[in-house]
């Protein structure tokens, strides 16, 4: 199989810096342009990132000597490229201009960023549960004007843990959903070295996560009707994210209510025989098993179980009866691995298999 020829935008932050190790000695991709901001550009990458190194592994040695773009020299980018990962911390207005100006170029952009995720035609990709809404991208080149160029997204990463869990139960009817998310700091760019305030603390806020939280899953459950998505009306979603003194690894309580109540036993089969289509292309970043439950009653854990299957599977635990809903469970997802580059790399590995980037 012959490469595709990549770039990181927005490679010298935390997820960017995820990218970049992603893609050492990728079977698919080749890394060939690092670009940042116009502070970045000119230097090579190991001195652009110099001590704000994030990550628990050492810079990739193919990324060190690279010298590092400015990512708003689109006509440069573009002559070495056939697919960018955006990884932009910039504003939302910004980056939907930048990401169109790619896309517009004939580039494939894959983002990690929110700024597209309610642009009509633009798939909201989490690859084991909508694969199908990639049929979205021609009528978004279409609209474009491209041949080759589109933009597809990775949802949220406070969504990554429980929407996995509650879309293998669907067909029971989900009606109504409680949530409450621990999200850890990594989520916002940092690390406890960044952040000694989120040492010994709890802050019960974190801005616009709600609403992703509670809209986002009904876009992935939506339709396409040949030009837009169409969300999905139900379940009806109540959401609470909060930050926690964690690193990584994003742990959600989950409540809901179905039409059809199905038992204990039926869910926890579901949940242990579930298969995606996409498990027939054996993707690089495809976790063994998508969702594991676990017998214990004290699992997940944060720091035993984010690691899953490289911190791409998505964990579960203590399902028992609610008082006011039907169940309730206990849902794990690595947020800088499932929840961000790694859910946009695994997206981009089935846009290759299904030969979307020929």
């Amino acid at each position: 199989m012959k490469k595709t020829r990549v770039g990181i935008l927005g490679a010298t932050g935390m997820v960017g810096q995820r990218f970049v190790s992603l893609l050492e000695n990728h079977p698919y991709f080749e890394v060939v342009v690092l670009a940042a901001s116009s502070n970045s550009s000119g230097m090579k990458y190991i001195d652009s990132v110099n001590d704000r190194w994030k990550l628990n592994q050492p810079i990739p040695e193919y990324a060190k000597n690279i010298i590092v773009e400015d990512v708003q020299n689109v006509d440069s980018v573009k002559e070495k490229v056939d697919l960018v990962f955006c990884a932009l911390n910039m504003d939302k207005d910004e980056i939907i201009k930048i990401e169109e100006l790619y896309a517009k170029s004939e580039v494939v952009v894959v983002s990690n960023n929110s700024a597209h995720r309610w642009t009509e035609d633009v798939p909201m990709l989490m690859p084991e549960i909508n694969s199908h809404h990639l049929e979205a991208i021609q009528a978004q080149k279409d609209r474009l004007g491209t041949k080759k160029g589109f933009i597809i997204v990775k949802p949220n990463c406070s969504i990554q843990s429980y929407v996995p869990a509650l879309n293998a139960l669907k067909d029971f009817g989900l009606e109504k959903v409680v949530v409450s998310t621990y999200q850890a700091i990594s989520g916002s760019g940092k690390n406890f070295s960044d952040w000694p305030e989120m040492v010994d603390n709890v802050i019960p806020f974190i801005s616009g996560e709600e609403a992703k939280s509670e809209l986002e899953p009904l876009k992935i459950w939506g339709t396409f009707d040949g030009k837009k998505f169409v969300n999905a009306s139900e379940p009806i979603i109540s959401a609470q994210c909060i930050r926690v003194p964690v690193l990584d690894g994003h742990l959600a309580t989950v409540s809901v209510k179905f039409k059809e109540k199905p038992s204990k036993e039926e869910i926890i089969k579901r949940w242990k025989e579930y298969r995606s289509e996409i498990e027939k292309y054996r993707l690089p970043l495809s976790p063994n098993k998508f969702l594991t439950y676990f017998e214990e009653e004290n699992r997940p854990q944060t720091k035993l179980d984010r690691d899953l299957y490289n911190g791409m599977g998505i964990s579960i635990g203590r399902l028992r009866e609610d008082n006011i809903y039907d169940y309730k469970f206990v849902c794990l997802s690595h947020n800088t691995l499932r929840g961000a580059a790694g859910g946009a790399l695994l997206g981009a590995e089935l846009l290759k298999a299904k030969g979307l980037l020929d």
